[in-house]
């Protein structure tokens, strides 16, 4: 049996513990210069003193000694004294040379004391693992400060120390590779990498422990990775186990090791120092309290490995052994998978996230810009090229330099280089593209989270796709795949699938890659070229994609959406109509994600219809002369503008409908000119923020749900928003003042934007509108972790909380937020609010965890009167109570419909419909094509209205006429049935039937009706 197994069959049954701090026992001698030399280094020109490396070849006893006081003390794990034993720490004290001697020695010590400890307890065997610290250097950050790209160690500088180092450890006979202190995560991704080479040179294995710090209470490492972004940069090695240790004691500890406990599918480990430094940078937390600390970590179900780090003794180990003795081991979750990739914080893509924009303007081909700028040195301006990009949507942005009187691979480290120093823009994923592969290996070595390569193809054959891959999984990114082989580019549908499905099994397979790290892109081409053997091409990569996302399991799918218009350069309006059309198609065959000008993508259902309709001609091939319908439209538009030939028609609207129109465009140009006239037709100014412009932003929420706007254009929306709210501020306060409404705070607020979401514009609205009502608001921004939300709300001591969320990975968080509020006893009413959220959702997942008051907020408007009720003593008993009774009633709900018993697939099957073509008489249509109704009378129509979808806008889920009867929402849907048919009756009276085929100027509303039949095709 391995290592591995018999770890793994221990950690079924218990938790394991790791021993404490070398470096404090070592104190604990008082030895000096002298002892540090021995007699092999008496005459060495350095001080050594410090140097606790070196004390496994001087006073080899010592460190045996605090080993057999570590095992003595129930420490099933010993660390080797190792953890600066590496060439670049070494060569301060002048020891390079003596590295592979340091860990081989060291290695033999703890493994000679924890074979007699084994021995004397079969039943309880005792293991080495073999330390490789930090080093004193980071790959990701520069020691000058006015050389921002420069590095004082290289990745491949770090991958021979770390090897060398290894190699000691394993031939000394360690039986883990202990990767610890980890403070910027691009050194712990060259050791992976060192590590694994020599597992494969040496064709044998060694399980791998990762331990990350965490340097302080923003939750990030030195180098300023997020916990969770961490974890997916490394896990690509699949390590045995991932933990944190040392920088902070157990207590500030405990949201960090949660969230790797949350998000990792492998087994957790953690050592925390004994509490925080004193000023004098000593360690006052007595080992019971270091040890209750543990405890509560292991009754929460956090901890697999447990141990000390700095300031912890034998003592420590001791109680820590006591205090989980009896506690089960956490249980390793089994996740889904879920494509993940990390910048400098976490890209999760799920079932229900929306496109992913990678930004095109950072790659010299896709932005002439950005190319002069790259050329001409002057990256600090080509930086800001990236930072809008971001700023305007890009989820990812895509790097290339790709250009002949451009040197790719120096251009490439140096540009990754100063990324790691912005973390506006470090924060997203990279993706690394060229087409020359020492470019691609370059960039991987300049990046700590998870980038994607883009991209590898089967054009060279297996053996190079097989080699290029391997090094792509073992560097920790993801891979985009393009739809080539060795005959060349794919254009048809057949021969996309066929090469893709043909590259997943080789790198499923062959490669053993995961396959939700590898994006197929199936080569969007140009269309509309006049060549005919272009005009599907648009149609076949759609179609491709849908076949493929069908067959090859988590794959995901992209390309570069600017490709498709390329015979259209120049002629911006038309091109970005091609690319909304398109997108909006492909998105719905499967797309996942595409390289894409994310400041430049046009709402589909705001290109005009005839723009709309030959463009789709085109990508679908409707019509053999598309081209040329697309080309003569095209003439009349101006080919720099950004729209067609000017039209400003929406100008001649209500203040109303242009501040609409403007919101869901983005539209910056008269938004205060027009805010005015809105705040001039009305007595409180705050009404046009509750009224006009919440109509608006929930326009674009419609929009942005249905999947025709995408994000860069919900951000554009937002910055609308934000503008038009900052006029109107001046005139709330003075509205406020000039009506004696400028009261002390009403109370205090705390807002936040969970973690996992980068996006407030709802929380924005909701802020101004309660700090307009005299409610102190705290805004702690977005993607802000539970620790700080709740450390936060304690220390500003405010009466309630609410939390915001856009995107679907929000509701999780927002349940861990409550559970967090519930274990440290707060009292705050909980908002919640954001696209994504809903009263079922609060009622089911939320309120659960909660026993304060919880309650979901539908929109801005609704916020003031609910914060009234809950910050007031007479309504807050009551108001509180029918929430609670809301709430359980929709959990009994709930609860009801998920009891329907599902048919077996097999039974479904044999119960589907048999129909005999041959006898079933099908009746032709009487005409062929559209037909349109016009001026139908109204009361024709009442009897066929289906008043399902009635109910359901109104919040009451069920079918009708069955809801009626139902025994929690029966009552309620009556009463508005019986509202909504007077409302009707009051319509028809004021609307009577007009004469056939004439339009009644009299009449405000008219129904028209249209239909089609179409011959089928072959």
């Amino acid at each position: 049996m391995t290592t591995q197994n018999i770890l793994t069959e221990l950690l079924k049954k218990r938790i394991l513990i790791l021993d404490g701090a070398m470096g404090t026992m070592i104190q604990t001698y008082n030895l000096t210069e002298k002892d540090y030399r021995g007699e092999q280094f008496a005459d060495h020109p350095y001080n050594l003193k410090g140097n606790n490396d070196v004390l496994s070849l001087t006073k080899p006893h010592i460190i045996k000694e605090i080993h057999a006081a570590y095992l003595e003390a129930g420490a099933d794990i010993i660390t080797t004294n190792t953890f600066n034993a590496n060439a670049i720490s070494q060569a301060d004290y002048g020891l390079t040379e003596w590295t592979y001697r340091q860990n081989l020695d060291s290695a033999v010590i703890a493994r000679e004391i924890a074979d007699v400890f084994t021995t004397k307890d079969s039943s309880n065997p005792r293991f080495v693992a073999g330390t490789l610290g930090p080093t004193n250097q980071a790959a990701s950050m520069s020691p000058d400060v006015n050389n921002p790209a420069y590095r004082n160690v290289t990745y491949n500088e770090l991958v021979v120390a770390y090897k060398e180092q290894a190699r000691g450890l394993i031939d000394g006979g360690a039986d883990i590779i202990l990767i610890e202190t980890i403070f910027d995560t691009l050194n712990s991704k060259a050791a992976l990498f060192a590590v694994e080479c020599l597992f494969e040179e040496m064709n044998q294995q060694r399980p791998i422990i990762l331990s990350g710090t965490i340097t302080d209470n923003s939750g990030r490492t030195l180098s300023g990775q997020t916990t969770e972004a961490f974890w997916h940069s490394v896990a690509h090695a699949r390590p045995f186990a991932i933990g944190l240790n040392c920088a902070l004691g157990a207590e500030q500890m405990r949201p960090y090791i949660q969230i790797l406990s949350n998000v990792a599918d492998t087994f957790i480990s953690c050592h925390p120092n004994a509490g925080l430094p004193n000023e004098f940078g000593e360690y006052d937390q007595i080992p019971e309290d270091f040890s209750r600390h543990l405890k509560e970590f292991a009754t929460s179900g956090f901890l697999n490995i447990a141990g000390g780090c700095c300031g912890t003794t034998p003592e420590y180990i001791r109680q820590l052994v006591m205090a989980v003795k009896d506690i089960p081991p956490r249980h390793v979750p089994i996740r889904k998978p879920y494509s993940t990739f990390s910048g400098l914080e976490p890209l999760v893509i799920t079932p229900f996230t929306n496109f992913v924009n990678i930004g095109e303007r950072t790659n010299v081909a896709g932005s002439a810009r950005f190319r002069r700028l790259i050329k001409k040195g002057k990256f600090e301006q080509a930086l800001q090229v990236a930072h809008v990009q971001i700023e305007n949507g890009a989820q990812m942005i895509d790097v290339n330099f790709d250009e002949a009187m451009i040197d790719g691979e120096a251009t490439m480290t140096h540009f990754l280089n100063l990324i790691a120093t912005e973390p506006d823009i470090a924060r997203v994923p990279i993706v690394i593209d060229s087409s020359k592969w020492s470019v691609i290996e370059a960039g991987l070595k300049c990046v700590q989270g998870k980038a994607i390569v883009n991209s590898i193809s089967l054009k060279d054959g297996e053996p190079t796709f097989i080699e290029r891959a391997k090094l792509i999984k073992r560097y920790g990114a993801a891979v985009i795949v393009m739809a080539f082989d060795e005959t060349g580019q794919a254009a048809s549908i057949e021969h996309k699938v066929e090469i893709c499905s043909r590259s997943y099994k080789i790198l499923t397979e062959q490669v053993g890659f995961p396959p939700q790290d590898i994006i197929f892109d199936p080569n969007i081409l140009a269309v509309a070229t006049g060549i005919k053997e272009h005009d599907d091409y648009a149609y076949n990569f759609i179609e491709a994609t849908r076949l493929i996302k069908h067959d090859l399991p988590h794959c995901k799918v992209s390309g570069g959406v600017s490709n498709l218009s390329f015979s259209f350069r120049g002629n911006n309006a038309i091109r970005e109509a091609m690319h909304s059309v398109f997108l909006y198609h492909a998105i719905k065959a499967g797309m996942d994600m595409g390289i894409v000008n994310a400041g430049q993508l046009t709402i589909y259902e705001d290109i005009p219809s005839d723009l709309r309709n030959v463009v789709e001609d085109v990508i679908f091939n409707r019509r053999p002369d598309a081209t040329e319908h697309l080309i003569a439209f095209a003439e009349t538009v101006k080919g720099t503008e950004k729209k067609l030939v000017e039209d400003i028609s929406w100008r001649n609207q209500s203040v109303e409908k242009r501040l609409e129109y403007a919101l869901v465009k983005g539209i910056l140009d008269y938004i205060e000119e027009d805010t005015e006239e809105a705040r001039r037709n009305v007595d409180d100014p705050l009404s046009v923020i509750e009224g006009t412009l919440m109509d608006g932003l929930s326009t674009v929420g419609d929009l942005f749900g249905a999947g025709k706007m995408f994000l860069p254009q919900v951000v554009k929306s937002a910055r609308v928003m934000k503008k038009s709210v900052a006029y109107l501020q001046p005139f709330v306060e003075e509205y406020k003042e000039k009506h004696g409404d400028m009261s002390k705070s009403a109370g205090k607020i705390i807002l936040a934007t969970v973690k996992g979401d980068v996006h407030d514009i709802g929380k924005n609205i909701v802020g101004v509108v309660l700090a307009c009502n005299n409610y102190e608001i705290i805004d702690l921004g977005v993607m802000v972790p539970a620790e700080k939300i709740l450390r936060s709300a304690k220390q500003h001591q405010v009466d309630i909380i609410g939390l915001s969320g856009l995107i679907t990975p929000s509701l999780d968080e927002m349940v861990h937020v409550a559970q967090e509020m519930a274990r440290l006893g707060l009292h705050q009413p909980l908002l919640i609010g954001g696209a994504t959220t809903s009263r079922i959702h609060t009622a089911v997942k939320i309120d659960l965890m909660y026993d304060e008051p919880v309650v979901h907020v539908v929109d801005a408007s609704r916020a003031v009167g609910v914060v009234e009720k809950l910050m007031n003593p007479n309504s807050q008993k009551s108001f509180s109570g029918s929430i609670a009774d809301e709430y359980e009633q929709l959990r009994a709900y709930h609860q009801q419909k998920h009891r329907k018993p599902l048919l077996s697939i097999e039974l479904a099957r044999q119960r589907k419909p048999k129909i005999n073509w041959r006898k079933t008489t099908i009746t032709p249509p009487t005409f062929l094509g559209v037909k349109v109704f016009h001026n139908i009378d109204l009361r024709q129509i009442v009897s066929y209205i289906d008043w399902s979808q009635f109910f359901h806008a109104w919040e009451l889920r069920g079918r009708y006429p069955e809801i009626l009867q139902h025994p929690v929402k029966g009552t309620e849907a009556s009463k508005l049935f019986e509202d909504g048919k007077a409302m009707l009756d009051e319509i028809i009276m004021a609307n009577p039937a007009p004469p056939k085929q004439t339009l009644s100027p009299q009449s405000h509303i008219t129904a028209h009706g249209v239909i089609g039949f179409y011959a089928a095709q072959g």
